[in-house]
């Protein structure tokens, strides 16, 4: 006989919050589906996550990564859905959605949505932003921003275990359709190096290879590389920038395995030499010993002073990398997504994914503000003996186009490339706009050099032409340097999203932040949230600006200015809610917004973001 007391009933789950999901519509149609439409009710039985993302933008990248395990470990469960928003112009072309999917290896069906009609009718306000539908239907969950995998897992065993005991759970496969493979040399290349022998080194960025070229620009010598994906001798992830060193060997910035390696074409050896494979979060150590610290999708990488330096795209900042000491450090940029000169470590960067070096000039394609930027010495009272960033071309996040003339007013769109050609002048492949540009610091003039190129991303001079990396015609391009500008029509664009009409007056700012199941906010060493709050222009903002460790805040809006952007940063670190445990897991959600808004009377006093969670 067990006289023991019968254990206690657990406490039922909370309830979650249920609102019907919207349709999924999008005037560019489906891919990854064979040619079928999908409607929600084709997905009814599964749990489905909507990711809502650009090509551009790396954060969304790096979720499309976050995302690979679980889509994986679930995959008779769980539907992935990408909902292409674009932010660009050339990201609402067709074709270039359908290059991006094959690019960055996206197995699940994708929404081509060029209008932003699925995200207007879902609220989005952030790329990335995901939302998790549950087999019935409903909307459960939303995220902005990176680092929710862990929360969506948990959430999607949840979902599973609820709705396989109700009945409403169908298990079996998903509606992705792969496409057929095409058979080229490289397959959007990325970047291009000349060896000191002739030939050309490329970074076959979608094959994880680097390809060894003869200097035709087209007879493949070697392949360096399994082509799978990994983080061995033998292995790359979407390698990207390629810098030679005066020993001979080459530095690869090997993007999403966040490293640096080091190739030497004499014996064809790989090793790591920056990084650890993981990707950098807020509050990771940002100097130390080379192979002991993290890093986040390093780009570009150049030899500049003696140290090679790095554009890290997924924080935007410029780090260094020093062979001598083996040792890394940031050397400009704040991790704050923006255009803002000055001493190097004040300086505000948007994802930089090119380096030139020239004399006493580093050049950086500064591609989310569609600007050509630089760093030199700084000036007295600058720093001493530190750097300075300054801005030639571009204006900000939100403006871009194609118009040649002075640099004060032209206009670039994405660019990830740039060269310094023997004049002193330099050429940049503007990306988005398919064309070889020119900025001549002399006369302070931008003009365009060769159209009709297919989203070129780096360039290097061979004798008297300049060879091409057409990354979306997987080729190599070899060009005559010209003596006359090519003429275009001046084309400006602004970034197309509605803005949120607000009051005039005070607008609380609420950050939604709600801890995952079974964990909560990590308060031991401190505030584990962080708030960062400013204004395009500055005069939009009186009161409110600045960071802070809540994830509200009261601002003060200028009445005298009637339109801008508000930019929103905010940080979350939540650890796993077991006294028992000595070493909980801990996870650091982010997200920085761009909101535009109008300030009018009649509109909302309150802007809630959310981060994680759902809005009450």
């Amino acid at each position: 006989m067990n006289d023991a007391a019968p254990a206690p009933t657990p406490a039922p789950a909370p309830r979650r919050a249920r609102v019907r999901a919207p349709e999924l519509i999008g005037k560019g149609g489906w891919l990854n589906t064979g040619g079928k439409d999908l409607t929600l009710a084709d997905l009814r039985g599964k749990c489905v996550v909507v990711d809502f993302w650009t090509f551009c933008c790396i954060n969304c990248l790096h979720v499309l990564d976050e995302l690979r395990e679980l889509e994986e470990k679930h995959r008779d469960t769980v539907v992935i859905i990408g909902v292409h928003s674009p932010k660009f112009v050339h990201e609402a072309e067709h074709a270039a959605v359908v290059d991006a999917v094959e690019r960055y290896e996206v197995h699940h069906p994708v929404l081509d949505d060029p209008e932003l009609a699925t995200w207007k009718q879902y609220a989005v306000r952030a790329w990335p932003t995901l939302v998790v539908i549950d087999p019935e239907g409903y909307i459960v969950a939303q995220h902005a921003g990176e680092g929710h995998a862990h929360a969506i897992a948990r959430l999607v065993e949840e979902l599973e275990a609820e709705h396989e005991a109700k009945g409403t759970l169908r298990r079996g496969d998903g509606p992705y359709v792969a496409p057929e493979p095409v058979a080229t040399d490289l397959r959007f290349p990325g970047k291009a190096l000349l060896l000191p022998g002739g030939n050309l080194l490329v970074s076959d960025s979608t094959r994880h290879q680097l390809v060894e070229l003869a200097p035709d620009g087209e007879s493949v010598v070697r392949r360096i590389g399994s082509g799978e994906r990994g983080f061995g001798p033998d292995a790359f992830s979407e390698p990207q920038g390629l810098a030679l060193l005066p020993d001979g060997t080459v530095v690869v910035a090997d993007t999403v395995n966040h490293a640096l390696r080091r190739f030497d074409p004499a014996t064809g050896a790989v090793e790591t030499v920056a990084g650890t494979g993981r990707q950098w979060w807020q509050g990771s150590p940002t100097s130390g010993p080379a192979l002991e610290v993290d890093l986040s999708s390093p780009w570009d990488v150049a030899w500049w002073r003696g140290k090679v330096w790095i554009a890290m795209a997924g924080v935007h900042q410029l780090w260094t990398w020093d062979p001598q000491t083996g040792t890394v450090a940031v050397s400009a940029g704040t991790t704050s997504e923006g255009l803002h000169d000055g001493p190097a470590p004040e300086a505000w960067l948007a994802q930089p994914s090119g380096l030139a070096a020239a004399g006493d000039r580093l050049w950086i394609a500064d591609s989310e503000n569609s600007a050509l930027r630089y760093v030199e010495p700084a000036g007295e009272g600058e720093g001493g003996d530190g750097y300075a960033v300054r801005t030639a071309v571009g204006t900000g996040l939100f403006d871009f186009g194609h118009r040649d003339g002075d640099a004060a007013q032209a206009l670039l769109q994405h660019p990830l490339g740039v060269t310094a050609l023997p004049d002193g002048s330099v050429a940049v492949c503007d990306t988005y706009n398919h064309a070889l540009r020119r900025f001549d610091p002399a006369t302070g003039q931008v003009s365009t050099l060769a159209t009709d190129l297919r989203e070129p991303s780096d360039a290097v001079l061979v004798g008297g032409d300049i060879v091409v990396v057409e990354s979306a015609r997987h080729r190599l391009t070899r060009l005559r340097l010209p003596e006359e500008a090519v003429r275009v029509d001046a084309v400006a664009h602004r970034t197309q999203r509605a803005a949120t009409e607000v009051a005039p007056g005070t607008l609380r700012l609420d950050v939604v932040f709600q801890a995952p199941t079974g964990q909560k906010l990590d308060t031991r060493y401190g505030p584990s949230t962080r708030l960062l709050v400013s204004s395009t222009p500055p005069e939009l903002l009186v009161g409110g600006e600045g960071t802070g460790t809540d994830l509200f805040r009261e601002l003060a809006l200028n009445p005298e200015v009637t339109e801008g952007v508000l930019h929103v940063s905010a940080m979350a670190a939540s650890c796993d809610d077991d006294p028992a445990n000595e070493y909980p897991a801990c996870h650091v959600h982010q997200q920085d917004w761009g909101v535009p808004v109008t300030v009018t009377a009649g509109g909302a006093t309150r802007l809630p973001l959310v981060l994680a969670g759902m809005d009450a």
